[in-house]
């Protein structure tokens, strides 16, 4: 099944670069990546839908990856950094940044980043008793993720028109515009943060069972969570940071992932590659294929939004616990 999603990336990848407002035949798409010049292609392709789409992809298997590390962690489906409140204190360091300090480009990802790792050192710190128990770390992120958009939410009511606009379209979560430079440090903390992560896929396997169960089986709980943690936050903050928050990409992927391949076995891998498909699909259908044009995060929340409506009825129905 991951060769099955892995080639409907690919697939999907190809019509990006093939199909927008024109068509370009898959052999000038080719002669384009290889570095030739051809006309009408290495503008459209190079510059324009090449960018766009791997940045898409990266973000999407960063999102996919990280979501799906969080939620096995804490075997809870809302246990996603987007629920929790982490893209949150990034979006609200990138306003305040954008808003009050008057800053743009790499120091506004700078204040993302490092405002995405501290507010997640807030939560676990709030959450932890004893031990950091799911539902406990969750509601305490739902709560500090509240405090971040009323802390957006006043700072935006301040700013001017100017500054609204570019806040607003960093918010939003968006590929528009982007240029290739503007992925490598992107690919840099996926490969390194998500390689990270798939080193303790095993471990995150065994916290399945409870933390009891896999301390029985070797597993160091303790230091597994905060090597999944650290990794997981990294890479959505980074991720945020270049493309903004797109909404419920991390939440949506695992979910999907288990359904497609099962529970058996691990779900990281599957859960990147579907974090990707969202996102690029997302991106096309918001550019060529609704009325007008939207930014992917407003497709993303779009089909996310109901599913978490959709799970917190059922497990309001079924008894269950968050």
């Amino acid at each position: 099944m991951i060769v099955l999603a892995a080639t409907f990336l690919a697939a999907m990848f190809a019509v990006t670069l093939m199909w927008g407002q024109s068509f370009t035949p898959p052999g000038d798409v080719g002669r384009v990546l290889l570095g030739q010049d051809v006309a009408g292609a290495s503008f459209t392709v190079g510059q324009l839908r090449l960018p766009r789409a791997v940045l898409a992809v990266l973000a999407g298997l960063s999102f996919g990856l990280a979501g799906a590390s969080f939620q096995i962690m804490l075997r809870n489906p809302l246990a996603s950094p987007d629920i929790i409140g982490i893209s949150s204190g990034a979006s609200a360091a990138a306003v305040f940044a954008i808003v009050v300090l008057q800053l743009d480009g790499p120091l506004v990802s700078i204040f993302a980043v490092v405002a995405g790792l501290g507010v997640a050192m807030l939560i676990y710190g709030l959450s932890f008793r004893n031990g950091v128990a799911g539902t406990r770390l969750i509601l305490v992120g739902i709560g500090v993720s509240a405090m971040m958009d009323s802390f957006i939410a006043y700072t935006l009511s301040r700013a001017a028109a100017w500054d609204l606009q570019e806040a607003m379209r960093w918010l939003t979560g968006s590929v528009n515009g982007v240029q290739l430079a503007q992925s490598f440090p992107l690919l840099l903390a996926l490969v390194f943060f998500g390689g990270l992560l798939l080193t303790r896929a095993r471990d995150l396997e065994a916290l399945r069972l409870g933390d009891d169960a896999a301390a029985a089986l070797g597993t160091d709980v303790g230091r597994t969570r905060i090597v999944v943690i650290v990794a997981a936050v990294a890479m959505i903050a980074i991720a945020t940071a270049v493309t903004g928050p797109i909404s419920f990409v991390a939440f949506l992927s695992a979910p999907i992932a288990a359904r497609i391949v099962g529970t058996n076995g691990s779900l990281l891998i599957p859960s990147a590659l579907v974090g990707a498909v969202l996102v690029l699909a997302g991106d096309y259908c918001g550019q060529f294929l609704l009325p007008s044009r939207y930014p992917v995060g407003v497709v993303t929340g779009a089909l996310g939004a109901p599913y978490l409506i959709y799970l917190i009825v059922r497990v309001n129905r079924t008894g269950g616990s968050l």
